[in-house]
């Protein structure tokens, strides 16, 4: 990955208390077996793996009726706020292996902080089939991995969580690429705080391509670090099934490496979650497989060797 450490810290987020099903729990020991760690070594990149975090639930925090489970959520929010924040801030890349999206909740935030303190905004690529833009208020579920963007973004407080006076991401500053599924009330909150969406007709119309050179030269010429945060359902369920929140008409196997590939010739990318990976609904590891190609490409493997734009 060109202008990015080429150090990097794995972080395992067992966490599936934000979803509505478990298994999810199981996601970063799936990724370990399908080898992210030696295929960024292949790569040149120098790796250490923190390990999973571990929490116990945050007790000085509200039973919610409608934030399910945000006791358990919640202490990994702050975990993984503080593990992302530190790792960042030591000059290292943090890869935080999952577990459900709600752990972008501590992750974003954690890197929310460290690009404050860099003086520097933070963008962020929402790869997903979900914009995840609701609150308690909105969510026809009470399930917490529909919430963290509104969260990171300062619209979900629903609790003391992390310090109100936080850092937080400028909706402006949140590109959602992939969408096909979003609540009404959830639309609304879109529109109304000006988040950029482009679902799975503006990738028919504009292709992948179009879109990513439209967001990374917004990020460049902002200065910006970017994170991004790919879920399985990304992906249309053909490609990778091993999720509890399937939707059909998602991405090609093709699509989600060019997206991969334009990420790595940017140089822009600081942070990267892989979410949602269920191994208990998938087929013989084929998603934890895709996920891993899929970092690889983001961090520099590839066919033919080609000229960046700016060679």
């Amino acid at each position: 990955m060109q202008a990015q450490t080429k150090s990097v810290t794995l972080i395992g987020a067992p966490l599936e208390e934000g979803s509505g099903r478990r298994g999810a729990a199981m996601g970063p020991a799936a990724l370990r077996i399908a080898g992210v760690d030696q295929t960024l070594i292949e790569l040149g990149y120098e790796v250490a793996d923190a390990g999973d975090v571990q929490v116990v639930p945050a007790r000085d925090l509200p039973n919610h009726p409608k934030a399910h489970n945000l006791r358990i959520v919640g202490a990994f929010t702050r975990a993984l706020e503080a593990s992302v924040y530190e790792v960042a801030a030591a000059g290292r890349f943090p890869l935080i292996l999952g577990g459900d999206h709600s752990l972008s909740m501590g992750s974003v935030s954690g890197m929310a902080r460290y690009a404050a303190q860099q003086r520097r905004p933070l963008f962020v690529l929402w790869l997903d089939a979900h914009s995840d833009f609701n609150t308690p208020e909105t969510s026809p579920s009470g399930n917490i991995h529909g919430m963290p963007v509104a969260f990171f973004c300062g619209q979900a407080e629903v609790a003391e969580i992390l310090p109100r006076d936080r850092a937080f991401v400028d909706p402006r500053n949140v590109f959602q690429v992939g969408i096909r599924s979003v609540d009404a009330p959830e639309r609304e909150l879109i529109k109304q705080h000006g988040v950029n969406v482009f679902d799975m007709r503006s990738i028919d119309e504009q292709g992948v391509a179009s879109i990513m050179r439209d967001v990374l030269s917004k990020v460049e010429a902002a200065n910006g670090l970017l994170h991004v945060s790919l879920d399985v359902d990304f992906l249309d369920p053909d490609v990778a099934p091993g999720v509890g929140t399937t939707v059909p008409g998602g991405a090609t196997f093709r699509e989600a490496h060019l997206i991969m590939e334009m990420l790595c010739d940017s140089g822009l990318v600081s942070s990267l979650d892989l979410v949602e990976l269920n191994p208990f609904l998938d087929d013989r590891g084929k998603s934890a497989r895709v996920l891993v190609e899929l970092t690889a490409s983001l961090f520099g493997r590839r066919i033919f060797d080609r000229p960046t734009r700016a060679a």
